[in-house]
């Protein structure tokens, strides 16, 4: 683990980290989260009876627009040239959640990581969003890195 922030100057100022000099690699990062909710509120999303139409679609969709957008949503992150862009998402009835996981993938000079956790994040939130009216205490929780490949750190995995 570095004990220096690289998006902090040396006049402790927040900034956007120069990556002319580094190499192109293939990188590529996974996250999760989950949503939390009643079974009633599951079963409605799992059956395809919900009002406003297929959540699981509409979450993924929304995951994958996020991930793109990533630069716009993180002050100093890049704007990055994503290759691949995965959102996938399970009903877990046996826990009462779903369960995102999201994939990014590029050939580039800085990491996929934000864009995998902001893709899994809005999905998240888009299946919070579609259900609100149905119920308004739902959780998400477990946003968090799974794993990432590439560039100078190397792999890391939960």
């Amino acid at each position: 683990m570095s004990d220096t922030f690289t998006h902090i100057n040396a006049d402790g100022n927040a900034h956007m980290v120069d990556v002319t000099a580094k190499s192109e690699t293939e990188r590529e990062a996974r996250a999760e989260a989950y949503v939390e909710m009643a079974p009633a509120t599951l079963e409605m999303i799992v059956s395809g009876k919900h009002h406003k139409g297929d959540v699981f679609a509409t979450a993924r969709i929304a995951g994958i627009m996020a991930a793109k957008k990533t630069s716009e949503l993180i002050p100093l992150c890049h704007p990055l040239m994503l290759t691949k862009v995965e959102v996938e998402l399970e009903a877990q009835p046996q826990f009462n959640r779903v369960w995102i996981t999201s994939r990014c993938k590029l050939s580039g000079k800085t990491g996929v990581e934000m864009e995998a956790l902001t893709a899994a994040s809005v999905a998240a939130l888009t299946i919070y969003d579609m259900c609100k009216a149905v119920q308004k205490d739902m959780h998400i929780t477990g946003i968090r890195l799974l794993e990432k490949s590439g560039g100078k750190s190397g792999h890391f995995k939960v």
